[in-house]
């Protein structure tokens, strides 16, 4: 569990993320490029995608995984060896361009956040695409963080994460608390964002320097099959921080080199010309998501160090009182 200050961000990337970033151009991209945006496509992706994150981010051995079937919420306890559930827990948001992966394939990810702040983490397995299009994801992600308040958990005792399109999530479920007058969680850490889901700068960035996940077409691809009949400059999709909107501190790392790096940088300029505290990290090397992937990219482990951190003192900035445990 952090309980200082972990190493500052590297300047440079380690040989074995730079190698990595240049096979997987030529490898993971090129294959996600060429499947078919069909029902074979699709699940042709999510089975690529399950087998990286399983390789690159297997399962700490130990971890216990429980299951939650609850109305309309779908998700999975995460909790690594010798963590117990007690009165703070992280809500995770996975990634998937909406459409490929699952609580399942964040687990190795979700138990290297238990591990390293100490506390459960529940999964949502919200609905995914083009089964479910939108707001079904938007409208699952509430519903598991209501539920969580239901459960016993006080707003303040709870840290949102999440990574690329969970982010989106992660903001629009923040935003909707700030409409409908929710208490919001402690704060909200976010992997490689999402935040325009046209992919317009994902696309500008792509031409410059290839992304080693996938073309940024083939992600745009992948999110209209969610984004549907939605208009591109719907509230719910193109995101806005109206200035003053009463949001928890953001935290944000992204690989300077990814697609989705400029995603990045403006949220952290949207949020602080809100008033609203974010701090960006840029960590060297061009992997979407790297966190997940500690066997690929050795920077990985000190991310979730720097996460933990923020994670554990701004719990502790709350100052929720001790309750009950809450199982």
């Amino acid at each position: 569990m952090a309980t200082f200050p972990p190493a500052a961000v590297p300047t440079r990337a380690a040989a074995r993320t730079r190698f990595a970033a240049a096979a997987s151009v030529l490898g993971l991209r090129q294959v996600n490029g060429l499947l078919p945006n069909n029902r074979f496509g699709i699940e042709a992706g999510r089975g690529l995608i399950a087998s990286v994150m399983a390789l690159g981010g297997p399962t700490l051995p130990g971890t216990a995984v429980m299951p939650v079937r609850s109305g309309a919420v779908r998700g999975e306890w995460v909790r690594a060896a010798g963590v117990r559930h007690g009165d703070r827990a992280i809500y995770y948001l996975h990634g998937s361009g909406y459409v490929v992966c699952s609580a399942r394939t964040h687990r190795g990810l979700a138990s290297r956040l238990s591990k390293a702040t100490g506390l459960p983490v529940f999964v949502s397995d919200y609905r995914l695409a083009p089964e479910h299009p939108f707001p079904a994801a938007a409208q699952d992600a509430a519903a598991g963080y209501r539920w969580l308040l239901e459960r016993g958990y006080r707003a303040s005792d709870l840290v949102i994460g999440g990574d690329s399109a969970g982010c989106h999530l992660t903001l629009d479920l923040l935003l909707q608390n700030a409409i409908a007058g929710i208490e919001q969680p402690a704060g909200a850490f976010m992997f490689s964002p999402l935040l325009d889901p046209t992919l317009t700068l994902a696309e500008r960035r792509d031409r410059v320097l290839p992304d080693p996940m996938a073309p940024a077409w083939v992600g745009r691809r992948l999110i209209e099959l969610y984004t549907a009949a939605e208009p591109a400059d719907s509230p719910r999709l193109r995101l806005r921080i109206p200035a003053g909107t009463p949001l928890p501190p953001l935290f944000v790392q992204a690989s300077v080199g990814e697609m989705l790096a400029d995603d990045a940088r403006q949220l952290r300029d949207m949020a602080v010309a809100a008033g609203v505290s974010c701090e960006l990290e840029l960590w060297p090397g061009r992997i979407h998501v790297f966190q997940a992937l500690p066997l690929l990219v050795p920077e990985a482990s000190a991310a979730l160090r720097r996460t933990a951190h923020f994670v554990t003192s701004t719990l502790a900035h709350a100052q929720s009182p001790v309750r009950e445990q809450v199982s």
